[in-house]
């Protein structure tokens, strides 16, 4: 078995489908405009502050993939720059979906000794922790993605 390929696919399954929960994140946001994913609803994040956040962790492991440093903190990882037209919108998923695409090819490409090794310092695990740290953590979120798009979704048929 090809380790790396079997995490390049569950990153592709969680992007693009398919996969072991029947959904995937291009299903959970189709229909979905720049004003539903900015649409808050109570305290909860926006639609679009979970999409960046999803991918800001996808960023900053690809980064360490192309043998850049690792730059991303937690704090940052909600800071979504305004997205106050559907060209944002849009802007914000095209990055989302060429970083996948990257992280997609390069994890495919690994050795399986690169899976063992530890990712950037020793308190991050190493990078097989981190590859499937990204799934799962990534499928947490697409959970409330899609609770989110119902109750805006209900919401506006009510209003």
């Amino acid at each position: 078995m090809n380790l790396p390929r079997q995490i390049s696919e569950q990153i592709k399954g969680f992007h693009y489908g398919p996969n072991a929960t029947g959904v995937n994140l291009k299903m959970a946001l189709e229909g979905v405009d720049w004003k539903m994913a900015t649409t808050r609803v109570d305290s909860l994040n926006t639609i679009a502050e979970l999409v960046f956040h999803i991918n800001y962790y996808v960023e900053a492991v690809l980064g360490v993939l192309k043998g850049k440093p690792l730059t991303a903190h937690d704090k940052y990882s909600f800071d979504l720059p305004p997205i106050k037209s559907q060209a944002d919108w849009e802007q914000l998923l095209n990055k989302v979906w060429k970083e996948a695409d990257e992280m997609i090819e390069i994890v495919a490409g690994l050795d399986d000794s690169k899976l063992a090794e530890v990712f950037v310092k020793e308190k991050y695990g190493n990078y097989y922790r981190n590859l499937t740290g990204i799934c799962e953590h990534s499928n947490y979120h697409i959970g409330q993605i899609s609770m989110l798009k119902k109750i805006i979704r209900e919401a506006s048929e009510q209003a």
